[in-house]
């Protein structure tokens, strides 16, 4: 494993499952000593027993990043504990139950704004003081492709990732005197089940992986390899940046035509043949009809 942030000091909000468990074991392998930011105890101290057993200084510090009170203190404490703050990820988020706008409840938008945008600005404006006093620093900020494209009852968590998309830019503006690099990534669709806790197989389709151009869906490494290349030297005239890692899903465009749904057959049966005949019978009103009248009388 490359040793590129040997040295570093580290903070990982929400690290203790998911995408942030991920994140602070492929920093700590690199070689940062890493601050488990997490709510839930049980969570976090699971997190950092396993990073002592990968040989990586970790302490975990129990924080909801929804609180100024909670995150100064964390930051101070990681001040104080590893003697500064050099790099700042800011993954923690909640979602909110899925419904109709008209039926979604104000505690809820609350409190989604308030760990996912919130939080990120909270963190930043601590952690960032502290990078200030060594010389600089590099945040990154875990967004989502849902900043750029929904599903419907999401306005909640879109809203507050598309916020983090912007407080990423207007942070790297801020704190680009103080030499602290702010950038963003934008995941879709990745699978953590192997770092729940405890971890779990994942319940995947073919078809979820073969409707990404890159052939699978993503992976909580994908995520962390990116972000560690951006915390590190070699991404140092990178700033301000929102790098999606969606195995490319938000770049395919997709219309309803006869060739994409006998695409979609060919993919979900894996019969070519079939498929085929599906986009003659779509594109011949007769054979259509003859069709329809063989179903009728079958049932």
């Amino acid at each position: 494993m490359n040793r590129r942030l040997l040295g570093k000091v580290a903070i990982v909000t929400g690290a203790g499952e998911g995408i942030g468990a991920a994140i602070a074991h492929r920093l700590g392998r690199e070689g940062a000593r890493v601050v488990v930011a997490e709510i839930d105890p049980e969570k976090g101290r699971y997190r950092e027993q396993m990073l002592h057993r990968e040989g990586v200084e970790a302490i975990f510090i129990q924080t909801d990043v929804a609180s100024e009170e909670d995150v100064e203190a964390m930051v101070a404490e990681a001040a104080e504990r590893f003697g500064g703050v050099d790099i700042l990820v800011n993954n923690a988020g909640v979602g909110a139950p899925r419904r109709h706008l008209f039926d979604q409840r104000l505690e809820d938008w609350r409190r989604v704004i308030d760990v996912n945008l919130t939080g990120t600005w909270l963190a930043s404006k601590y952690a960032g003081r502290e990078m200030a006093k060594r010389g600089g620093g590099a945040i990154v900020n875990i967004a989502s492709t849902r900043a750029f494209q929904s599903e419907p009852g999401t306005e909640p968590y879109s809203a507050s990732k598309g916020g983090i998309v912007a407080l990423t830019h207007a942070m790297a503006v801020t704190l680009a005197p103080q030499r602290i690099r702010v950038n963003c990534i934008a995941p879709g669709w990745v699978d953590t089940s192997e770092w729940k806790i405890p971890p779990r197989r994942a319940g995947l389709t073919r078809l979820d992986h073969l409707q990404h151009p890159a052939g699978r869906v993503g992976r909580p490494e994908d995520i962390a390899a990116l972000t560690a290349f951006l915390v590190s030297d070699e991404a140092s005239w990178i700033t301000g940046a929102v790098i999606v890692a969606d195995g490319g899903m938000t770049r395919r465009m997709i219309y309803l035509d006869d060739e994409v749904i006998a695409d979609a057959v060919a993919t979900l049966t894996g019969d070519p043949g079939l498929a085929r005949l599906v986009e003659r019978i779509l594109e011949d009103p007769e054979l259509r009809e003859k069709l329809k009248g063989l179903v009728g009388e079958a049932s």
